[in-house]
Order: C-alpha cells, then sequence, then structure tokens
C-alpha cells in the first residue's frame, strides 16, 4: 500500500475508535483535541513498519536521524516485510511506546507535558510528511516534524494509555494494509513457513500463502492500484472530516470557556 494511504488509514483508525461522534465508535474516548492529536500521531505511526528498507521513502524523512534507524532496523527485522510487519514486530512496538508514554514532565503553564510522546512525534510526523509530500528539504521537514510533535506534546490525550494505544493501531492497520497486497506479509516472523512446491498449483491458496513464506489476501492486488485508490479514496475523507470536525468542536469549547 501506498504511503499516503498507510498514513490515511491509522488518522481514520484513531477517529474510529476514540471519537465519540456520531460517526465514530468510540471504544476508547477521548477529548476533541485529543482526537486531533491522536490521529496525528496514529498517522505516523501507521508508517513505522516502513522503517526497515533503508533506501525507502520513510528513511529520507528526517535525515540523517532517519537513515541510521532504517539501517538498524532492517538489520534487526531481516528485511523489508520481514520483523516489522509482524505480530512480533507490533508487539514490539507497543512497548516501546508503552515505555515512552510513562515520560512526562511538569512544565508552568502548560501542566503535565507528555515528554516521550513528543519525542516519537517528532520521528512519526517526519513519516507522515513525508509520505503525505508535504514536506520539502531536511530543514523544513524537521521543523514542521518538531512544531507538530511540541502541539503533540502538549495538548496529548489524557488518558495514560493513549500512547501505545495509537501505536498499535497505527501498525496494525499499516500490516492489514499490505496483507491486502499481492506481496503480502510474514505475519509470524522470525517463523519463516514456506510454501510447499505442491501446493503452487492449487487455486486460491497459492495466492494466500506465498512461496516466500508471506501470507496474503489480495483484495487490493499491487500497491497503488485502481482497486486501493477505490478502498482509500473513503477512508482518506472519513479521517479528513474526523480530523476537521475535531478541531472545530475544540475551537467551540475553546471560544465558550
Amino acid at each position: 500500500m501506498m504511503g499516503g494511504h498507510h498514513a490515511a488509514s491509522g488518522a481514520a483508525a484513531w477517529i474510529a475508535v476514540a471519537s465519540t461522534a456520531p460517526h465514530a465508535l468510540g471504544w476508547y474516548p477521548v477529548t476533541p483535541l485529543g482526537v486531533v492529536t491522536g490521529a496525528l500521531l496514529t498517522a505516523g505511526a501507521a508508517l513505522l513498519p516502513d522503517l526497515d528498507h533503508h533506501s525507502g521513502t520513510i528513511a529520507h524523512s528526517l535525515p540523517p536521524v532517519t537513515k541510521i534507524l532504517a539501517r538498524i532496523t532492517e538489520q534487526i527485522s531481516g528485511g523489508h516485510r520481514r520483523g516489522t510487519h509482524s505480530l512480533l514486530g507490533l508487539a514490539v512496538f507497543v512497548a516501546l511506546s508503552t515505555a515512552l508514554g510513562k515520560i512526562t514532565a511538569d512544565v508552568p503553564v502548560f501542566g503535565s507535558v507528555a515528554v516521550g510522546a513528543g519525542l516519537l512525534s517528532v520521528l512519526l510526523m517526519g513519516f507522515a510528511l513525508k509520505a503525505l509530500k508535504i514536506a520539502g528539504g531536511p530543514a523544513r521537514s524537521w521543523l514542521l516534524a518538531l512544531s507538530l510533535s511540541a502541539f503533540i506534546a502538549v495538548y496529548a490525550p489524557e488518558n495514560n494509555d493513549w500512547l501505545p494505544v495509537a501505536v498499535g493501531l497505527g501498525v496494525a492497520v499499516h500490516i492489514l494494509g499490505d496483507l491486502l497486497t499481492h506481496q503480502g506479509v510474514m505475519i509470524l516472523w522470525p517463523l519463516r513457513i514456506k510454501r510447499p512446491r505442491s501446493f503452487a498449483g492449487i487455486p486460491v491458496l497459492n495466492k494466500l500463502w506465498r512461496s516466500s513464506g508471506c501470507m496474503s489476501l489480495p483484495l487490493i492486488g499491487a500497491a497503488g492500484s485502481w482497486r486501493e485508490w477505490a478502498l482509500m479514496v473513503p477512508v482518506t475523507v472519513y479521517a479528513m472530516y474526523g480530523v476537521v470536525h475535531a478541531a472545530f468542536l475544540t475551537l467551540a469549547q475553546w471560544a465558550s470557556a
């Protein structure tokens, strides 16, 4: 799946789960402002698994930091669409974000500031800006990422465990998105269960279980296909509507305060 679509799916997932508006499920309710900040971070988290590709788009988002992290991640995870695109990778990302979520600081005027979330969101905002083609050169990318991460740190959702929830949602929808492509993902990594050659001629099964050991449910086909666009255009519209709706509610609350 294309990077911009991964980001949109992450934001849409957060809105569906965290918003209490009629267009959402409200399973993990946060304030309208929390919907906005959480959607921003989850959009970035939905690109986190692609840090396993040293020459990919994400690796060039905040140079030189992301280039270094990408090479390290690629080596640890076994390559593209391996460790970071697995259930184990999801668990690791959630564990890391849980630890970061506990790092806070009391700042005059602003009160409790989510320092750990702010640090992580610098990377995630860099990812999202690059994938959405909003960032320009390195200087502009860093400036925008730092500005957005400061906003997230100060106005983060009040729920104590919101950061691992947002990161977990983002990574999960990324894995699901890539599972829907022809290439699929190695969901059980480090286990690599290759498809027996005798199964290669079995219709349907040979599409779901790739010879590489990847699992696939190729509903959207190749990345960037018309089927992907047909799925992601309404998802993107939903994400944009959810963020704008929450932003207007926030402004209305501030105006009446």
